[in-house]
């Protein structure tokens, strides 16, 4: 009897898959139908990324050659590590690498709450038109390439035709060497970066602003909360998740500093503080002609950041808020 049971079973399971599979495969094909559109209109994206982001990186290879444009990529000597030791050995790269760290990390620590602080303010702001214009002005800058940033920051702080020095010498004063100066220098630097690129981040934070249910606002005015309250207690959780997916990619940036912003600012007086591994490499490698060294500077920098946003990712993951 249990022989005729499982021989009986056998052909029921098989008739039952069959079925599922073919309804399956119907179920992609209508899927496939009805997306194939938007499958073509992301063609365009995949061949972007694979030209212009994947198909480069194939270049490092440069890093562990004797590069030399007469051989080629890949006709070029193996040198294996000895671009690394050199890099390592140069007495220039300590104080590079110190000036990447200090910039990125103080443009972070001092640029990462203003976008908050905006979005915050311009979310309670009611009369409509009056927020629009504000949202269009502290947006605006983004658009600004680095060279019309650096020219501004040149009209408005210049040592001899600057408006702030005409201004200063107006009222009695005499005119300061804002740009070189390490101090003062400094401070343009970060100012203009927030200057730039806060308005755009203010904008996703009042997109997640936006996402929270006024009905938590409506029950805390209810209970007596007044908007400095709502603020911390609700306004501030609610977008937690994106302030750390927006710190986590902002690590990932650590070592790149940003090639346009300093090399339109930095002069010979105040190179002490402002070489940093962008414009090191454009110096020595593109001007100088050391491909292999800078080449293995640049890998050295993209694995830094690697690790940077990793370890974020993993410090994020401890309270339930990371990226993947």
């Amino acid at each position: 009897m249990e022989t005729n049971n499982s021989a009986h079973t056998a052909p029921t399971y098989s008739k039952t898959v069959t079925p599922i599979r073919s309804a399956s495969k119907r179920s992609y094909a209508k899927r496939w139908r009805q997306n194939r559109q938007l499958v073509y209109m992301f063609i365009p994206v995949i061949v972007f990324f694979i030209v212009f982001r994947y198909a480069p990186m194939l270049g490092n290879v440069i890093a562990f050659k004797q590069y030399n444009l007469m051989q080629g990529v890949w006709g070029s000597p193996w040198a294996g590590l000895d671009n690394f030791r050199m890099m390592l050995d140069n007495p220039q790269t300590l104080q590079i690498l110190r000036n990447t760290l200090l910039l990125s990390f103080f443009n972070i620590i001092l640029g990462f709450p203003f976008p908050i602080l905006v979005a915050i303010m311009l979310n309670e702001v009611r009369t409509i038109w009056f927020k629009k214009s504000i949202q269009t002005l502290i947006y605006l800058p983004h658009f600004f390439s680095w060279v019309i940033v650096g020219g501004i920051v040149v009209t408005l702080f210049g040592s001899q035709d600057g408006v702030v020095n005409k201004l200063i010498e107006l009222l009695g004063g005499t005119s300061v060497p804002f740009l070189y100066q390490v101090s003062t220098w400094l401070g343009i630097f970060f100012g203009s970066a927030i200057w730039k690129e806060a308005g755009f981040a203010a904008i996703i934070y009042l997109a997640a602003i936006g996402s929270i249910d006024p009905a938590l606002y409506e029950a805390a005015s209810m209970d007596g909360a007044n908007k400095m309250k709502q603020i911390r207690y609700i306004t501030l959780p609610g977008i937690i998740p994106i302030m750390i997916l927006m710190l986590i990619l902002s690590m990932g940036k650590v070592m790149e500093v940003g090639f346009d912003h300093v090399y339109n600012l930095q002069n010979a007086v105040v190179s002490n503080v402002s070489s940093v591994i962008s414009t090191y490499i454009f110096t020595i490698g593109i001007q100088g002609g050391m491909y292999s060294m800078t080449t293995a500077m640049g890998l050295f920098e993209a694995v830094i950041g690697l690790i940077l946003i990793v370890s974020a990712n993993y410090f994020a993951k401890k309270f339930n808020q990371s990226l993947w």
